[in-house]
């Protein structure tokens, strides 16, 4: 291992020594700076881990992956110059063991530590060890991490800061007598939160008094198993939301500027699935004040280095509240590096490294519309329950306005141990209309095999009138569930479901025999020059055309999420088409041109529409089928 990590990094110096970007990164380390960050171990795996040491490469750092025995052949580990292992698969043995990681950094020779998000990237705990090792934390200091770990007492800093707030109870005394009283007096609904943790655990929405004592037990049960604190808070419920958050940036010298804002509505389950930024449908007075009241909130705890404020905007009054403060680099980053033309990392390890920001708030751009939609390994129809499995066939979209952030490649597992995220697509437009085409376009050309995936509910999403106009709240996905999902008691949606199973199933019946007699045809058995005219295209038979019979098992993740066994007969046609049948009462014979192209390309024409397909089998009973341009790619 050792000796592999010497040759990358070997190979790694050679490709940057001429890099504008590498020369650019030292001359803004020179000076006084005697601490300069040359080594940094990435705290974390997959995608954000991907991403940090790509930054890094650029800036010529060299980069330290940490990883688990379940992540021993992952992309981060391949992508960074060393690797170590830390533990075992489940994360509080690996991912989240800070004393694991800060020894792994003093064996690495690194200087610092990126914790990417997630993990112990909100830890206070962790950032004080990193700074008590010798290591310098890439991220908050650790007074702002427990100050805004606490809701409770964030929102009571941000109440004496001026920054406007819910209206609810975010005191120290949780006797249920008490809570009962600040409940009545703020009125229903009130929503009741955990006030440490996140991802929605513990949340309950109380909408007359007398669910309130059964509500705020259980939220109290939930969050102790969560996260070992069982405080609660309680605010006023929104009944028709917005989830708008600003990213902000500080640095040691004092400094603290926004990279205006990112909505964040469309959810699922409480956790984001598209984020785009700025934000549709606000004015450019209510951005401004979204801003102010953002950077008010970061000087509140002497902040530094990367955050997002979260705020909840009543669709209803147009008034703003601060919901909670993330002290680490969001997910959905990239749409903001987008539209500002930054690399967040990078002002990350200048910040760290005691350098001032490199903008003034005045100089910081605002160009164009992104929009992110995350891919996840997930069933749709069965409540986005997270999925596990291999990515047989994994192909994503990539240009200059289109960047795909992931930490997996085709061949990889999807593990139970970790988030189930595949990756996250990044478009960019010249304004949201244009960004919108360029995200419906990318999403149609992603294709993922082998696993069932959440790619054709964000189709869905994105071509939705109301999302197309921008009139987005965190309740879109309830509001227009009878548009976005399949409803297996709907005899029409479970029909048209089955329709374009059997469709897809044809398919892959018809490319699998036709590349089955390209090989036989070249490579018939015990290679006589006599068989041949057996396996020709069509076959040869007497008196009558050939038929054979297939049985594909259909998952119908779009209807009841039940397997289902779809027989087929295909009869070859004298010009080499399939006519194929299903046994489904009242079903039409489905005509199929198959022309094989190569390795597992064919072109297909099937009621009248000529499509390039991708078909392979990638077990003893398992194919896929993916569509290109279409957004078809099914097992």
């Amino acid at each position: 291992m050792a000796s592999l990590a010497l040759l990358r990094r070997k190979l790694i110096i050679t490709r940057t020594t001429l890099s504008y970007s590498h020369v650019r990164a030292r001359a803004f380390s020179a000076g006084n700076n005697k601490h300069r960050i040359e080594k940094i171990l990435v705290a974390n795996r997959g995608e954000i881990a991907c991403r940090i040491t790509r930054t890094a490469r650029r800036l010529g750092i060299q980069t330290v992956a940490v990883y688990s025995d379940g992540d021993r052949d992952s992309l981060h580990v391949a992508t960074a110059d060393e690797a170590i292992r830390i533990g075992p698969p489940p994360a509080r043995l690996s991912y989240l063991n800070g004393a694991s990681i800060v020894d792994a950094a003093i064996r690495s020779g690194a200087q610092a530590i990126h914790p990417g998000y997630g993990f112990l990237s909100e830890s206070a705990d962790f950032a004080m060890l990193c700074e008590e090792s010798g290591l310098t934390f890439i991220g908050p200091p650790a007074s702002a991490i427990r100050d805004m770990g606490d809701k409770s007492a964030s929102k009571r800093i941000m109440g004496a800061a001026g920054v406007p707030l819910v209206p609810g109870y975010h005191g120290y005394d949780q006797d249920i007598e008490k809570m009962k009283l600040e409940a009545d007096r703020i009125g229903y609904p009130v929503l009741i939160k955990p006030t440490h943790g996140g991802g929605g655990k513990g949340m309950r929405i109380v909408h007359t008094p007398d669910e309130f004592v059964e509500s705020f037990l259980a939220a109290q049960r939930e969050a102790a198993a969560s996260f070992g604190v069982n405080t609660i808070l309680l605010e006023k419920y929104i009944t028709r939301p917005r989830h708008i958050e600003v990213q902000i940036f500080g640095d040691k010298h004092g400094n603290v500027l926004h990279l205006y804002e990112r909505d964040c509505s469309v959810q699922r389950r409480h956790q984001k699935i598209i984020e785009e930024a700025p934000a549709p449908n606000i004015s450019a007075d209510f951005r401004a004040q979204l801003g102010v009241a953002a950077v008010s909130a970061a000087k509140a705890v002497n902040y530094y280095n990367a955050g997002t404020v979260e705020f909840i905007v009543d669709t209803v009054s147009d008034e703003f509240y601060f919901m909670e403060m993330n002290t680490r680099l969001q997910v959905e980053h990239p749409v903001t590096e987008m539209i500002v033309g930054q690399d967040l990392v990078e002002w990350q390890i200048l910040v760290a490294n005691g350098e001032a920001l490199p903008l003034s708030q005045s100089q910081v751009p605002l160009s164009g519309h992104a929009f992110e939609a995350r891919i996840y390994a997930e069933n749709v129809q069965k409540g986005f329950l997270p999925a596990t499995g291999v990515l047989h066939h994994y192909h994503v979209p990539v240009s200059s306005a289109v960047r795909v952030e992931t930490g997996v490649k085709e061949g990889d597992k999807v593990s139970m141990h970790y988030d189930p995220m595949i990756a996250k697509l990044v478009v960019w437009g010249e304004n949201r209309a244009a960004a919108l085409v360029k995200l419906k376009d990318s999403l149609s050309k992603f294709q993922v095999a082998g696993l069932p995936t959440n790619v054709n509910f964000l189709q869905k999403l994105a071509n939705h009138r109301a999302f197309a106009n921008g009139n987005v709240e965190t309740h879109f996905i309830d509001n227009y569930k009878e548009d976005l999902f399949v409803d297996a008691n709907n005899s029409v949606s479970v029909k048209e479901a089955y329709e374009a199973a059997r469709l897809n199933a044809s398919l892959v019946a018809a490319c699998l025999i036709e590349k089955e007699h390209f090989i036989l045809a070249r490579n018939p058995p015990g290679g006589s020059s006599l068989l041949p005219i057996w396996y020709s295209s069509p076959p040869f038979r007497i008196h009558h055309q050939a038929k054979r019979r297939m049985e594909l098992e259909w998952d119908n993740e779009y209807g009841s999420g039940s397997s289902k066994i779809m027989k087929l007969t295909i009869t070859y046609q004298p010009d080499g088409r399939y006519l194929i049948e299903t046994e489904q009462n009242g079903s039409p014979v489905l005509e199929v041109k198959s022309t094989y192209v190569k390795d597992n390309y064919f072109r297909v024409e099937a009621a009248g529409v000529i499509n390039d397909v991708n078909v392979a089998v990638y077990s003893k009973v398992s194919a896929f089928l993916c569509i290109d341009d279409s957004g078809v790619c099914v097992d």
